[in-house]
């Protein structure tokens, strides 16, 4: 028997919960969720490891740039329950630690050092004014110079993406800290950073509890609304425009509109556009493991950033420095990596889908696939759905704008 709904929300991460929020809140009753694990939240879901939350994505904190997304977390946990702080991530840099970003902090290292980077940035293809280039690679070298490219950002982006950098494109680049060179040689001359900084400049976390909890208490006050511990099978286009959406429980639902916020490549796609559903296959992301450690760090910083190569992990969450009271610490390593080191934490958790890699035309092919899905009445939405490298307040900031377009519909 089939269950019969308006909107199916496929995935109960950040979007599909806040998508569903959204539609509740407006008197829209007439949806579903569906999410595979036992507990919502998705890449934000958070566990209690050691006497202290881990969230089982990696890092996941809540950025303060979206004043309607923080409006709408705080009614589901209050501001007191959050500590809010500026942050303090470095770099792990040969035998110490630089600011990140690295361009705006490298006054942190030795005079030699620091001429050396400077002498090389100032001969960056940027500026000199050279035509900007179309591989990734040769792009990074144009923009920052050879040593930054060498020492630091081609191996840590090979470690967290994959060794042939040249798959990805140079579309997102853009979004990558803007430090010109003025700023960098006059941060050498004041000892301070200048340039834009990146993104979570200032975050909040939790006072006693991991992020996963708020995503917890929207998926509660969701109800019956939301069905937890089913997997989509696959989505198949029947007669009258309705979408019929198979789970591993065998209970199948017909939706007139479907909004799938997971992974395209994670169920069977049938009735559709051969075509369409062949370009799905290449879509590329990487799965990553997270394992925890009991001991303390001497950092004050709330991650640090790993490009030695010889080190298996790209990234260290540093717990007691933002989930406070807490101990330990976590590492992020690419799972083609993980053989590259021993097993020494009392906890690890393999994420099948961390981040969707931006290779070279995956906009012209997501454009064609979202466009030709919302044509059938399926919509993308957030980091899978848009295969998109999105963070958790700007997904939610999308589903928030959704659903204000599908409720004005009615």
């Amino acid at each position: 028997m089939s269950n019969r709904v308006k909107y199916l929300i496929l995935g109960a991460g950040p979007s599909g919960l806040t998508l569903a929020e959204q539609l509740k809140r407006n008197n829209e009753n007439d949806f579903l969720v569906l999410e595979k694990e036992t507990v919502p939240g998705g890449l934000c879901r958070s566990e209690w490891v050691d006497d202290g939350p881990l969230d089982i994505g990696g890092g996941h904190i809540l950025d303060v740039r979206r004043p309607k997304v923080n409006e709408l977390i705080f009614e589901y946990m209050p501001e007191n329950e959050w500590n809010l702080f500026d942050r303090d991530s470095s770099i792990h840099f040969r035998d110490g630690y630089v600011g990140h970003p690295f361009e705006s902090n490298i006054w942190q290292m030795d005079i030699e050092d620091q001429v050396e980077f400077l002498e090389s940035i100032a001969e960056a293809g940027c500026i000199k004014n050279t035509p900007m280039p179309e591989k990734f690679v040769e792009w990074i070298h144009w923009k920052l110079g050879d040593k930054v490219a060498n020492e630091y950002m081609i191996p840590y982006n090979q470690k967290m993406f994959g060794d042939n950098l040249d798959e990805l494109g140079t579309y997102w680049l853009e979004k990558l800290p803007d430090v010109s060179f003025r700023d960098t040689l006059r941060s050498c001359l004041e000892r301070k950073p200048y340039g834009k900084q990146p993104g979570h400049a200032s975050f909040y976390y939790p006072k006693t509890a991991g992020y996963g909890e708020v995503f917890e208490r929207i998926g509660k006050a969701l109800g019956d609304k939301l069905i937890l511990g089913t997997q989509v099978i696959s989505m198949e286009l029947m007669e009258g425009d309705l979408k019929k959406v198979k789970c591993s429980d065998d209970n199948e639902y017909l939706a007139e509109k479907v909004v799938t916020t997971i992974p395209w490549k994670s169920y069977e796609l049938i009735g559709f556009d051969e075509k369409i559903v062949g370009s799905i296959e290449n879509l590329k992301s990487t799965a990553v493991d997270i394992e925890y450690f009991s001991e303390n760090m001497d950092t004050s910083a709330h991650w640090i950033y790993e490009p030695n190569p010889e080190v298996s992990y790209h990234r260290i969450l540093v717990r007691h420095n933002f989930a406070l009271g807490s101990k330990g610490h976590w590492t992020e390593t690419r799972s083609e990596r993980v053989a590259l080191k021993k097993r020494e934490g009392s906890y690890h958790y393999m994420n099948e889908y961390a981040y969707p890699l931006n290779t070279i035309g995956k906009p012209e092919l997501m454009k064609r696939l979202l466009s030709y899905m919302k044509g059938l009445g399926i919509i993308g939405l957030g980091r899978w759905g848009e295969h998109n490298h999105y963070n958790s307040d700007v997904v939610m900031e999308l589903a928030m704008n959704l659903a204000h377009r599908l409720i004005n519909e009615r």
